[in-house]
């Protein structure tokens, strides 16, 4: 019999479960797919009951692949900043409120007021209170639903609800606790202060662990629901954009994570948790109990690619949508630098480094010369483009990157990770892990915290290289030349994206 740790990640779309050996093998891996509701515009909601569905879907799925396995440990991650209410008898109150919805942006505002404005939001948790973040939407609660609000009085992030529901222990880590915008990152403890003075009552907020802690055992009714066995522990985990970086091996400084999914995240890990000027940036609590997570996040990465595919390549050869390959073989016959055009992709608005959902795409630089090729592969381009804007916000932190691991399905593309050893100057790799998701890395901190490694960085060590670009000195001297451009288009166009974002010229209305 194989003895294996289980990871599982909740996902926005799906859960996957994962089985990994103690030498960092994957045994065996099972996706299980669910839905979102979108009821106004800028809403996002899921019934927390889809994300225990799939959970037990996946572990099922990923069990039957496995054989006979001994399970010695389980490690959770998910989707961050998700507000899943509960009332005393932690029953679901609504459906949660997901990381992308962008209905509380009044609420934000207030706290960040009563936080004494930025500069008091950045002294009480390193952080500005983003859009997305769980602490808004509490507030938004509390002014919009305020029956319901009566009834609250538990709080818990998605992957949590799944550890209450495994365990029956209301508990967080300290990662995901980070995305809350309610917790102090350099002292790892929730901010207290801040929470008194937005009126919130902290004990709606379940207690915050290291992530590779035990914060509980599958008990009767999680063994009974999962067809696990009881007793077994589980560890804090993760929140997903966090504790996906010890998933690609990025525990050391030096080291950076690129992620390509539908949007686009630099992140790096800190020895320290370094000021955060302007808040630009996210500075978290990493997985491992000595380590920070600085990252930047673009609302637009692999989505902009997306978008492209839909709008931009009808009649392309048959008549139906191209596959991704074929628009990147067209891209790759493009030089760098896309014969002087450039992408600013910033197709929903933008998070980092600017944070201002007015932002508007825009191609710059377009002729009649430039092919379809050319369009494609300036899109790639500004993808990373725009990983290199972050990154300039890093180096003041002391972020110094001497190699890139790229993660997300915008990984498995050969010339965008060439795109980005070039423009980064340095080696990028794919590691097993980084194809695994953060699944692996809930995985790896479980197996820390019941000992198989005895930190995190041995466990990181555990993943395996699986491809590598070079950077080359003639496309680098272009894209340092291209990004010095790029970077001064946003403050330049920036009174016109205000303009343009106008509601009169919404739906075609007289302007």
């Amino acid at each position: 019999m194989t003895s294996v740790i289980l990871g599982i990640d909740i996902g926005t779309s799906g859960c996957k479960a994962l089985l990994l050996d103690p030498q960092g093998r994957v045994i065996a891996a099972d996706t299980a797919t669910y839905g979102l509701s979108q009821p106004r515009p800028g809403w996002t909601e899921q019934d927390p009951e889809l994300w225990i569905e799939g959970a037990r879907a996946a572990v099922a799925g990923a069990l039957a692949k496995a054989g006979a396995v001994e399970i010695l440990a389980v490690g959770l991650s998910g989707q961050m900043h998700g507000l899943t209410p509960l009332d005393a008898d932690m029953n679901v109150l609504r459906p949660a409120l997901l990381w992308n919805d962008q209905r509380n942006a009044a609420e934000c505002a207030e706290i960040t007021e009563a936080a004494g404005g930025l500069e008091g939001m950045l002294a009480a948790v390193n952080n500005r209170m983003l859009i997305g973040y769980t602490g808004g939407k509490i507030v938004w609660m509390q002014r919009h639903e305020p029956e319901l609000f009566a009834r609250l009085r538990h709080v818990l992030n998605p992957k949590d609800y799944l550890r209450f529901r495994l365990t029956g222990e209301r508990a967080t880590e300290v990662s995901d606790a980070s995305g809350t915008g309610l917790f102090d990152v350099r002292t790892r403890r929730w901010a207290d202060d801040l929470i008194g003075r937005i009126g919130i009552d902290a004990r709606l907020l379940p207690p915050a662990h290291e992530s590779h802690v035990i914060t509980g055992r599958i008990d009767a009714r999680g063994a009974a629901l999962f067809g696990l066995p009881a007793g077994i522990p589980v560890a804090g985990g993760g929140g997903d954009s966090v504790i996906q970086t010890i998933g690609s091996g990025v525990i050391a400084p030096g080291e950076l994570q690129t992620t390509i999914g539908t949007a686009g995240i630099l992140a790096a890990a800190l020895d320290a948790p370094q000021p955060n000027p302007d808040g630009r940036l996210q500075v978290f609590c990493n997985v491992a109990p000595d380590k920070w997570h600085c990252m930047g996040v673009s609302m637009n990465a692999g989505g902009a690619m997306g978008w492209f595919r839909q709008v931009m390549t009808a009649g392309f050869g048959t008549g139906a949508l191209p596959a991704f390959d074929e628009i990147v073989a067209e891209a790759a016959a493009s030089p760098a630098g896309a014969r002087g055009l450039l992408f600013l992709p910033y197709l929903n608005g933008e998070r980092c480094p600017h944070p201002d959902p007015q932002a508007r795409g825009a191609f710059v630089g377009l002729t009649a010369r430039h092919t379809r090729g050319d369009v494609a592969r300036s899109v790639m381009e500004g993808v990373v483009h725009a990983f290199v804007d972050m990154y300039a916000l890093m180096r003041p932190m002391g972020i110094a990157g001497t190699i890139v691991k790229a993660s997300g399905g915008g990984a498995r593309s050969p010339l965008w990770r060439q795109m980005q050893a070039d423009m980064f100057g340095c080696d990028v790799v794919t590691t097993e892990g980084a194809a695994e998701g953060a699944a692996f890395g809930a995985a790896l901190v479980a197996g820390v915290g019941i000992g198989i490694w005895p930190d995190a960085g041995t466990a990181a060590a555990t993943c395996r290289d699986l491809t590598r670009e070079h950077p080359t000195a003639d496309a680098g001297r272009i894209y340092a030349r291209a990004n010095d451009i790029y970077r001064g288009l946003y403050s330049a166009l920036r009174e016109s994206f205000v303009a343009l974002s106008d509601p009169a010229f919404e739906g075609g209305a007289d302007v």
